[in-house]
């Protein structure tokens, strides 16, 4: 009977400031949501499966190799995108990866609150069931070693530009 209780859901957030980089250069970057890829350190791979780019509905694929053999697979399914609060909302549905209910909201965010040059912030909350082989300290952990990638990947595509 015990097994039959539900496991309280994971709820985490993290977050990565980007000193000298505006929220409205990093947002369109977020934005792009079937080019992950570009930006998630642990990821080969993402395009557009299903939908109308830029609107909930839309579906990606995003995956990983290691030595030719997959290591990640999902798709994930846009449920909101806000650009006036620069958030987007996502959920994982197929996945190797043991997710059974995974659900994102990633925000940029002005520092301080006002925009300026003085840089922005990305807010990457979720809530999910328990993972599979993972402990929830050791999840977060690893998300925000991933936003601190990302973070830093978009700062120097800002500065290139």
């Amino acid at each position: 009977m015990e097994e039959d209780r539900q496991k309280p859901k994971w709820e985490g957030k993290t977050s990565a400031e980007l000193k000298g980089t505006a929220a409205e250069e990093v947002w369109p970057l977020l934005a792009d949501f079937c080019n992950i890829y570009k930006w998630f350190q642990s990821l080969e791979i993402s395009y557009h499966v299903e939908g109308v780019p830029g609107q909930p509905g839309l579906i990606r694929y995003c995956g990983h190799r290691d030595h030719e053999r997959i290591k990640f697979s999902a798709k994930e399914k846009l449920l909101m995108i806000d650009p006036v609060r620069r958030c987007l909302s996502y959920e994982i549905l197929d996945n190797n990866w043991g997710l059974k209910s995974y659900v994102a909201t990633m925000q940029v965010l002005d520092l301080d609150g006002c925009q300026s040059r003085q840089g922005c912030k990305i807010e990457w909350s979720f809530v999910s069931d328990p993972i599979e082989g993972w402990r929830f300290g050791d999840y977060v952990s690893y998300l925000h070693s991933c936003l601190q990638s990302m973070a830093k990947k978009m700062e120097h595509a800002t500065d290139a530009s």
